[in-house]
């Protein structure tokens, strides 16, 4: 399998390396303001991506970025604050206090360049309604918890917080705001990033209150009132406010997986994307994914043999056993493991752009035919396993952890399955 984990590494790389920083910046540098210039950013790229445009801006700069703790580098002007993902904690309230402040004050003349990205809700805990940083962290653990997509559990961020939902953009004015976006949702919605702090949803508090129950999620209860209510709603998209803004994505999973597909095919490998936007429960992807492979190995179809399948996205995990570790690419892989239990002529990688999947030390996971058969070997039942959501355990257990480290960016989950 070495020689397919490696086939396999480099496309992993070729997708973040189509979502470098410096290169997605240079090409979307705002106009120079006659005032000042003020960075603000949230994310787990938001150092990079800050680095990198203090590299690109020749003009005075200051601001502040949060990052996740372990994903800080040299800055010379912006300062650099790193928190907790995905559960906030305090260092993040410090950060969003931080960011308030950089934006607080400015005039007409003044241009606010936000660096948004993939891992700033949490990043950014700043609680609204009397809330405090321990109903925020309750919230996180709910939504975790819960298999709601990205785009819900940002629906109900955006009620309790004074920062999201544009609201820090809100607090720039008079300042020309100019937000540049890596996506890691599907749809690329800049809004939806972060829980957008500087691009306004549009949804409102009945939409939220109407996903809560759609999706059965278990509201702590200072958050459930505040969701009752009609106070502290964040702003329009068509508020005044914002008219002088504008919002660029600079970096998302379809530029990467074409990166990754134009790599395949100049090494001889034909590529097929099936979207850059897939959602659902990681273990039910994973089974779609396993039947398209098995067809391609027993018919030829719908693609021949070779091709490598890609995919991007961002699935979800229900939490349904204790004591289990993995998150949601890992958990793809061992469901997708089960299912070609057996098959020859698989391997694939799961894994997320930003290096990390969930909170483990990991960035995914390799699997193929074999991997169901060795765990057995090894006296783990792959079965119970996905029952517990200890994927990590499992695969940790093979040798088979992907653990490139931070990357930087941030396009969501990458998945490419090779088939020969």
């Amino acid at each position: 399998m070495c020689m397919t984990q490696d086939f396999l590494t480099r496309l992993f790389d070729a997708a973040v390396s189509a979502a470098d920083p410096r290169t997605a910046l240079a090409a979307h540098l705002p106009d120079r303001p006659t005032g000042r210039t003020v960075v603000i950013g949230a994310g787990k790229g938001a150092a990079q991506l800050a680095a990198a445009f203090e590299d690109l801006w020749d003009a005075p700069i200051e601001g502040v970025v949060v990052t996740r703790y372990g994903y800080a580098c040299p800055t010379r002007s912006i300062r650099v604050m790193e928190a907790a993902h995905p559960v906030p904690d305090a260092a993040g309230m410090d950060a969003a206090e931080a960011l308030r402040q950089a934006v607080t004050g400015l005039g007409e003349d003044d241009l606010v360049v936000a660096l948004v990205c993939g891992g700033g809700s949490a990043l950014l805990p700043a609680p609204s309604g009397g809330l405090t940083l321990e109903d925020e962290i309750a919230l996180n653990e709910a939504l975790l918890a819960s298999g709601a997509p990205i785009g819900v559990m940002n629906l109900i961020r955006n009620q309790v917080s004074t920062l999201k939902g544009g609201r820090l953009a809100a607090l720039a004015a008079p300042a020309r705001v100019v937000s540049l976006v890596v996506s890691d949702v599907p749809g690329d919605d800049p809004a939806q990033v972060a829980s957008g702090p500087t691009v306004p949803d549009g949804r409102t508090r009945p939409d939220a209150r109407a996903a809560v129950e759609a999706w059965g999620i278990d509201l702590p209860a200072p958050v459930a009132k505040v969701i009752a209510g009609e106070d502290n709603l964040p702003p329009a998209p068509g508020d005044a406010v914002f008219s002088r803004n504008t919002v660029q994505v600079i970096a998302s999973a379809r530029q990467s997986l074409d990166a990754a597909a134009a790599l395949a095919r100049s090494e001889g490998v034909p590529a097929a994307i099936l979207s850059d936007a897939i959602e659902g429960e990681a273990r039910e992807v994973a089974k779609v994914h396993a039947a398209i492979a098995r067809e391609i190995v027993g018919q030829d179809r719908p693609f021949a043999r070779p091709v490598v399948l890609l995919s991007g996205g961002e699935t979800t995990v229900t939490i349904r056993g204790s004591g289990g570790r993995g998150g949601r690419n890992s958990e793809f892989l061992l469901s997708f493991a089960r299912e070609i239990d057996g098959v020859e002529g698989i391997a694939a990688l799961a894994a997320d752009t930003d290096g990390i999947d969930g909170s483990e030390d990991n960035a995914g996971a390799f699997a193929d035919g074999s991997t169901a058969s060795r765990l057995r070997a090894a006296g783990i039942d792959p079965a119970d396993a996905l029952a517990r959501n200890d994927a990590y355990s499992a695969f940790f257990a093979l040798g088979d952890l992907f653990a490139p480290g931070p990357t930087g960016t941030n396009v969501n989950d990458f998945r490419a399955i090779l088939i020969w």
